[in-house]
Protein backbone atom coordinates (compact mmCIF):
# COMPACT_ATOMS: atom_id res chain seq x y z
CA UNK A 1 0.00 0.00 0.00
CA UNK A 2 0.97 3.30 -0.72
CA UNK A 3 2.22 5.61 2.43
CA UNK A 4 1.03 9.03 1.85
CA UNK A 5 2.57 11.38 5.16
CA UNK A 6 0.18 14.01 6.47
CA UNK A 7 1.92 17.48 6.28
CA UNK A 8 1.28 18.27 10.47
CA UNK A 9 0.23 22.56 9.11
CA UNK A 10 -0.25 23.82 12.82
CA UNK A 11 2.87 22.22 14.07
CA UNK A 12 5.07 23.42 10.75
CA UNK A 13 3.04 26.36 9.39
CA UNK A 14 4.17 28.83 7.02
CA UNK A 15 4.16 31.78 7.78
CA UNK A 16 3.71 32.86 4.02
CA UNK A 17 2.02 29.79 2.15
CA UNK A 18 0.99 29.80 -1.70
CA UNK A 19 -1.27 27.79 -3.40
CA UNK A 20 -1.41 28.24 -7.78
CA UNK A 21 -2.67 26.02 -10.52
CA UNK A 22 -0.27 25.45 -13.07
CA UNK A 23 -2.10 25.38 -16.40
CA UNK A 24 -1.23 23.38 -19.68
CA UNK A 25 -1.79 24.98 -22.77
CA UNK A 26 -0.05 24.31 -26.00
CA UNK A 27 0.40 26.96 -28.90
CA UNK A 28 -1.79 27.46 -32.22
CA UNK A 29 0.87 28.86 -34.03
CA UNK A 30 1.23 32.71 -34.88
CA UNK A 31 -1.41 33.74 -36.99
CA UNK A 32 -0.93 36.22 -40.34
CA UNK A 33 -1.50 38.91 -37.97
CA UNK A 34 1.15 38.24 -35.81
CA UNK A 35 -0.88 36.62 -32.83
CA UNK A 36 -0.32 33.82 -31.34
CA UNK A 37 -3.42 32.09 -29.93
CA UNK A 38 -2.90 29.71 -26.97
CA UNK A 39 -5.46 26.59 -26.49
CA UNK A 40 -6.09 25.62 -22.83
CA UNK A 41 -5.90 21.85 -22.04
CA UNK A 42 -8.52 20.41 -19.07
CA UNK A 43 -4.70 19.28 -17.57
CA UNK A 44 -2.86 21.12 -15.10
CA UNK A 45 -1.01 20.78 -12.27
CA UNK A 46 -1.33 22.84 -8.55
CA UNK A 47 1.58 24.14 -7.46
CA UNK A 48 2.14 24.83 -3.37
CA UNK A 49 4.74 27.00 -1.81
CA UNK A 50 5.24 27.13 2.24
CA UNK A 51 7.28 29.98 2.51
CA UNK A 52 8.66 31.70 6.43
CA UNK A 53 8.28 28.18 8.62
CA UNK A 54 9.15 29.29 12.26
CA UNK A 55 11.57 26.69 13.54
CA UNK A 56 12.25 27.40 17.41
CA UNK A 57 15.15 26.02 18.99
CA UNK A 58 12.77 25.02 21.85
CA UNK A 59 10.04 23.14 20.39
CA UNK A 60 11.88 19.75 19.49
CA UNK A 61 8.64 18.23 18.19
CA UNK A 62 9.37 20.67 14.95
CA UNK A 63 12.76 19.32 14.26
CA UNK A 64 11.61 15.79 14.95
CA UNK A 65 8.71 16.07 12.91
CA UNK A 66 10.36 17.73 9.67
CA UNK A 67 13.74 15.30 10.28
CA UNK A 68 10.80 12.68 10.61
CA UNK A 69 9.09 13.70 6.93
CA UNK A 70 12.10 14.33 5.47
CA UNK A 71 13.31 10.84 5.97
CA UNK A 72 9.88 9.36 5.09
CA UNK A 73 9.17 11.05 1.58
CA UNK A 74 12.98 10.74 0.59
CA UNK A 75 13.06 13.41 -1.52
CA UNK A 76 10.78 13.38 -4.70
CA UNK A 77 9.61 10.16 -4.45
CA UNK A 78 7.51 10.13 -1.52
CA UNK A 79 3.74 11.01 -1.66
CA UNK A 80 2.40 13.82 1.19
CA UNK A 81 -0.98 15.58 1.54
CA UNK A 82 -0.29 19.57 2.39
CA UNK A 83 -3.29 21.87 3.31
CA UNK A 84 -3.96 24.10 0.63
CA UNK A 85 -5.30 26.99 2.79
CA UNK A 86 -8.29 28.30 1.20
CA UNK A 87 -10.34 30.17 4.16
CA UNK A 88 -10.06 33.37 2.03
CA UNK A 89 -12.43 32.05 -0.42
CA UNK A 90 -14.84 29.74 1.48
CA UNK A 91 -18.31 30.26 1.51
CA UNK A 92 -18.89 30.82 5.17
CA UNK A 93 -22.53 31.74 5.81
CA UNK A 94 -21.88 34.92 7.34
CA UNK A 95 -19.27 35.97 4.63
CA UNK A 96 -16.56 36.11 7.46
CA UNK A 97 -14.22 33.34 8.70
CA UNK A 98 -15.74 30.87 10.77
CA UNK A 99 -13.98 28.46 12.94
CA UNK A 100 -14.09 24.48 12.84
CA UNK A 101 -15.97 23.25 15.77
CA UNK A 102 -13.88 20.55 17.88
CA UNK A 103 -16.06 17.84 18.73
CA UNK A 104 -15.21 14.79 21.88
CA UNK A 105 -15.35 10.98 21.00
CA UNK A 106 -17.67 8.99 22.36
CA UNK A 107 -15.63 9.13 26.04
CA UNK A 108 -15.45 12.26 26.17
CA UNK A 109 -11.70 13.18 24.75
CA UNK A 110 -10.13 15.51 22.32
CA UNK A 111 -7.25 14.57 20.51
CA UNK A 112 -4.46 17.10 19.87
CA UNK A 113 -3.19 17.13 16.00
CA UNK A 114 -1.40 13.49 15.44
CA UNK A 115 1.47 12.94 14.09
CA UNK A 116 1.74 12.98 10.25
CA UNK A 117 1.70 8.98 9.97
CA UNK A 118 -1.08 8.65 12.43
CA UNK A 119 -3.72 10.76 10.53
CA UNK A 120 -6.31 8.35 12.97
CA UNK A 121 -5.63 10.88 15.98
CA UNK A 122 -6.52 13.95 14.41
CA UNK A 123 -9.50 15.13 16.46
CA UNK A 124 -13.43 15.33 14.82
CA UNK A 125 -14.10 18.50 13.40
CA UNK A 126 -17.33 20.14 12.77
CA UNK A 127 -16.82 22.50 9.48
CA UNK A 128 -19.52 25.44 9.46
CA UNK A 129 -19.44 24.72 5.82
CA UNK A 130 -20.69 21.42 4.66
CA UNK A 131 -21.14 20.32 0.94
CA UNK A 132 -21.46 17.40 -1.03
CA UNK A 133 -21.28 15.85 -4.47
CA UNK A 134 -24.89 16.19 -5.76
CA UNK A 135 -23.92 13.24 -8.62
CA UNK A 136 -21.20 11.61 -9.63
CA UNK A 137 -17.96 12.75 -11.13
CA UNK A 138 -16.11 10.40 -13.32
CA UNK A 139 -12.11 10.62 -13.79
CA UNK A 140 -11.52 13.78 -16.71
CA UNK A 141 -14.70 15.49 -16.04
CA UNK A 142 -14.34 19.28 -15.99
CA UNK A 143 -17.57 20.17 -14.20
CA UNK A 144 -19.30 18.91 -10.63
CA UNK A 145 -22.77 19.35 -9.35
CA UNK A 146 -22.73 20.17 -5.80
CA UNK A 147 -25.10 20.21 -3.08
CA UNK A 148 -25.36 22.78 -0.10
CA UNK A 149 -26.29 21.29 3.20
CA UNK A 150 -24.64 24.64 5.19
CA UNK A 151 -22.96 27.43 4.35
CA UNK A 152 -23.00 30.42 2.31
CA UNK A 153 -24.89 31.48 -1.42
CA UNK A 154 -21.50 31.58 -3.44
CA UNK A 155 -19.82 28.61 -4.77
CA UNK A 156 -17.96 30.16 -7.19
CA UNK A 157 -14.03 30.56 -6.92
CA UNK A 158 -13.96 28.02 -3.88
CA UNK A 159 -11.26 25.11 -3.03
CA UNK A 160 -12.52 21.85 -2.35
CA UNK A 161 -10.49 18.37 -2.44
CA UNK A 162 -12.21 14.52 -1.71
CA UNK A 163 -9.18 11.93 -0.91
CA UNK A 164 -6.76 14.88 -1.19
CA UNK A 165 -7.71 15.79 -4.88
CA UNK A 166 -7.81 19.57 -4.50
CA UNK A 167 -10.05 21.31 -7.34
CA UNK A 168 -11.22 25.10 -7.66
CA UNK A 169 -14.57 25.96 -9.19
CA UNK A 170 -15.02 28.54 -12.02
CA UNK A 171 -18.05 30.55 -12.98
CA UNK A 172 -21.12 28.63 -14.10
CA UNK A 173 -24.98 28.69 -14.10
CA UNK A 174 -27.13 30.11 -11.47
CA UNK A 175 -27.65 27.46 -9.11
CA UNK A 176 -30.99 24.92 -9.07
CA UNK A 177 -32.11 25.45 -5.38
CA UNK A 178 -29.26 24.22 -3.09
CA UNK A 179 -27.16 22.28 -6.20
CA UNK A 180 -24.39 24.11 -8.32
CA UNK A 181 -23.47 23.12 -11.39
CA UNK A 182 -19.77 24.16 -11.96
CA UNK A 183 -16.79 24.13 -14.11
CA UNK A 184 -13.56 23.00 -12.00
CA UNK A 185 -9.73 22.71 -12.82
CA UNK A 186 -7.91 20.66 -12.72
CA UNK A 187 -10.03 17.66 -14.25
CA UNK A 188 -11.41 15.34 -12.16
CA UNK A 189 -8.29 12.78 -10.81
CA UNK A 190 -10.62 9.99 -8.93
CA UNK A 191 -13.90 9.26 -8.87
CA UNK A 192 -15.86 11.29 -6.66
CA UNK A 193 -19.67 9.38 -5.82
CA UNK A 194 -22.82 11.10 -5.61
CA UNK A 195 -23.03 12.03 -1.87
CA UNK A 196 -19.23 12.28 -1.22
CA UNK A 197 -18.42 14.73 1.51
CA UNK A 198 -16.12 17.42 -0.02
CA UNK A 199 -13.57 19.38 2.27
CA UNK A 200 -13.93 22.75 1.68
CA UNK A 201 -12.42 25.37 4.54
CA UNK A 202 -9.41 22.07 5.23
CA UNK A 203 -8.66 21.01 1.45
CA UNK A 204 -5.46 18.99 0.83
CA UNK A 205 -3.92 18.24 -2.23
CA UNK A 206 -1.48 15.20 -3.11
CA UNK A 207 2.13 15.79 -3.63
CA UNK A 208 5.91 15.42 -4.17
CA UNK A 209 8.78 17.77 -2.99
CA UNK A 210 9.58 19.78 -5.88
CA UNK A 211 13.02 18.89 -5.28
CA UNK A 212 14.76 16.35 -4.17
CA UNK A 213 16.83 18.58 -1.36
CA UNK A 214 13.68 20.49 -0.83
CA UNK A 215 13.58 19.54 2.72
CA UNK A 216 17.42 20.68 3.64
CA UNK A 217 17.60 23.14 6.53
CA UNK A 218 19.99 25.21 8.67
CA UNK A 219 20.71 24.21 11.80
CA UNK A 220 20.29 27.86 14.26
CA UNK A 221 23.34 28.25 16.44
CA UNK A 222 22.48 31.83 17.60
CA UNK A 223 19.12 32.62 17.04
CA UNK A 224 16.54 31.48 18.82
CA UNK A 225 14.36 30.63 15.51
CA UNK A 226 14.95 30.11 11.89
CA UNK A 227 12.86 30.06 8.91
CA UNK A 228 12.19 26.90 6.94
CA UNK A 229 10.86 27.27 3.45
CA UNK A 230 9.06 24.23 1.60
CA UNK A 231 7.82 23.84 -2.09
CA UNK A 232 5.23 20.99 -3.28
CA UNK A 233 3.87 19.71 -6.63
CA UNK A 234 0.97 17.91 -7.10
CA UNK A 235 1.37 14.20 -7.48
CA UNK A 236 0.02 13.95 -10.70
CA UNK A 237 2.22 10.53 -11.42
CA UNK A 238 -0.18 9.17 -8.36
CA UNK A 239 -3.41 9.84 -10.04
CA UNK A 240 -2.72 8.70 -13.72
CA UNK A 241 -1.32 5.17 -12.21
CA UNK A 242 -4.63 5.12 -10.06
CA UNK A 243 -6.82 5.73 -13.32
CA UNK A 244 -4.77 2.83 -14.57
CA UNK A 245 -5.09 0.76 -11.67
CA UNK A 246 -1.92 0.48 -10.82
CA UNK A 247 -1.48 2.53 -7.71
Amino acid sequence: MTQIVTWPYCLLSPQQPSVNLTPYSRSGGRSLGGVEPTIRTDLGFWRIDYANIPMRVKNRAQWQWWSAIRSTLAGKAGLVAVRAPSTLMAPYASGEFESDAIVPDASGVIFQEGPPLQPELLPYRKSPVSIVAHASAAIGATSIKIRVITGGENLYGIRFSYQHALYETGIGDAPVGNVWDLPITPSIRAPIPSGAALEVTQPTCLCHLADDNGMDIDIPRVSKVTMASVSFVEAVDYWNALAAGGA
